[in-house]
């Protein structure tokens, strides 16, 4: 029941439910050897689930990063974050060249 009062209330289910995978790798992290590892680990989780809610492909994403960020004017490295970069760079990513020779792989077996 929600009393009117001056309180505003958040809701966050989809950023909790997007956090869950970390909470799930929790007994993973034992394998990193470090904790500098674990604490790595945990930096790369930000981006992809910063990803998945924005509807990125998070291997597309950090293949097309990677690539680029060498090459990117460092004023504009604010378009690099995935909310930035839709917009910018999904509808011509920077592949790996695995991606063509896996492209190529699955049009001869169709």
């Amino acid at each position: 029941m929600l009393q009117s009062t001056n309180y505003i209330f958040t809701f966050t289910n989809h950023l909790e439910r997007a956090l869950r995978v970390i909470p799930m790798g929790r007994s993973n992290w034992n394998f990193c050897w470090v904790e500098l590892g674990a604490k790595h680990v945990g930096i790369m989780q930000s981006p992809i689930v910063t990803c998945r809610l924005h509807g990125i492909d998070p291997y597309s994403y950090l293949v097309d990063v990677l690539q680029r960020v060498g090459q990117h004017p460092a004023l504009r490295v604010a378009e690099l974050t995935p909310r930035q970069w839709k917009p910018h760079f999904t509808q011509n990513p920077l592949r790996s060249a695995l991606y063509a020779i896996d492209a190529g792989y699955v049009q001869q077996h169709r």
